[in-house]
């Protein structure tokens, strides 16, 4: 299925923001994994990079999600689920980004961009998107999350 040249070029970024995510987060041990990296944060996701694995993969699955019933479809939003090795959240953010594709595969001639903020996307936390904006916001909270990481990461050295 060849999907347009805008779909392409998000699922593209989307790929590469994940590939770059999982190149930081694949050498980890469960003990880099666990290690609680922020003790005073009152935002139980960025406690440890566990957690934040858990926060991207239930977000990036549940982007899709939104896209989903966006279209009419009542798929429940997916729940935070903990792994505890580097290779489990690899293929928890590879299965992520196998099912947004799959979305677009199967909706190719979903229109992607919508100027009328009626017929926008509404997601729990109060803002509006259209599809194209919502995919730049997955892009970028994996960009967020990946820095947050390596971050984690250079304190703990």
């Amino acid at each position: 299925m060849i999907l347009k040249g805008n779909v392409q070029a998000l699922l593209g970024e989307y790929r590469k923001a994940i590939n770059e995510l999982i190149a930081v987060v694949e050498p980890l041990a469960t003990t880099e994994l666990q290690r609680i990296a922020d003790p005073d944060t009152e935002d139980p996701d960025c406690r440890s990079i566990q957690n934040v694995l858990a926060h991207v993969v239930c977000s990036g699955f549940n982007y899709t999600i939104y896209m989903e019933n966006w279209l009419g479809l009542q798929q429940a939003r997916r729940d935070r689920l903990y792994f505890n090795t580097a290779d489990e959240y690899v293929g928890q953010l590879n299965a992520m980004f196998q099912y947004c594709e799959t979305f677009f595969q199967n909706h190719p001639q979903l229109e992607i961009e919508e100027s009328d903020n009626a017929k926008k996307i509404r997601v729990n936390w109060g803002q509006t998107y259209d599809v194209e904006q919502l995919m730049e916001h997955a892009i970028v909270h994996i960009l967020r999350h990946r820095r947050q990481i390596e971050r984690f990461l250079r304190q703990n050295q």
